[in-house]
C-alpha cells in the first residue's frame, strides 16, 4: 500500500487544507476544502453526517485530494484512494476533531458533534517539489 513520504508529512501537521474530491451520483466530481490528518496508514477526514461528501462516499467510496504547501505552491501531495473504514462513534470522532481544531484554531472543537470520521487507504500518492528560481541569482 502506498504511503505518504516522510518529507511530505509536514503538510498534514500544519494549517493546510486538502481539496477533497468525491463523486456525485451523476458521476461528476464534488470538491471541497477539509481538514486532514495522516496516522501512518490512513488519511483521516471528518465530515458532517449527511453532508454531500458523506452521501457521496456511501455510493462511491473512491476519493482524491491534494494539499499544497502554503510556503511553496509548487510543493504538493496528491492522493487517490478509497474510504476503508468510517465511524460515527463520538469517543473516536470527538478526540480527532478536538486535535484538528487545536491545530487549526488553537482550541478544542466548539460545535456539537455530528460527524463521521473517514479512514482513507491511499492507492496512489504523487508528490512534487519545484523551487522557483530567484531572479536575482
Amino acid at each position: 500500500m502506498p504511503t505518504i513520504p516522510d518529507d511530505y508529512r509536514d503538510l498534514f501537521e500544519r494549517e493546510t487544507f486538502a481539496h477533497f474530491a468525491t463523486t456525485l451520483p451523476d458521476g461528476t466530481s464534488h470538491v471541497s476544502p477539509v481538514w486532514v490528518d495522516y496516522d501512518g496508514e490512513y488519511v483521516l477526514v471528518a465530515v458532517q453526517r449527511n453532508s454531500r461528501k458523506h452521501k457521496n462516499i456511501q455510493g462511491e467510496p473512491t476519493v482524491a485530494f491534494s494539499i499544497t504547501d502554503p510556503d511553496n505552491p509548487y510543493r504538493f501531495v496528491s492522493v487517490r484512494g478509497a474510504v476503508a473504514e468510517q465511524t460515527d462513534d463520538d469517543a473516536e470522532v470527538g478526540p480527532y476533531l478536538d486535535a484538528q481544531s487545536r491545530q487549526y484554531w488553537g482550541t478544542d472543537y466548539p460545535h456539537e458533534l455530528d460527524h463521521v470520521l473517514l479512514k482513507i487507504r491511499p492507492k496512489n500518492v504523487v508528490t512534487q517539489e519545484f523551487e522557483i528560481p530567484d531572479p536575482d541569482d
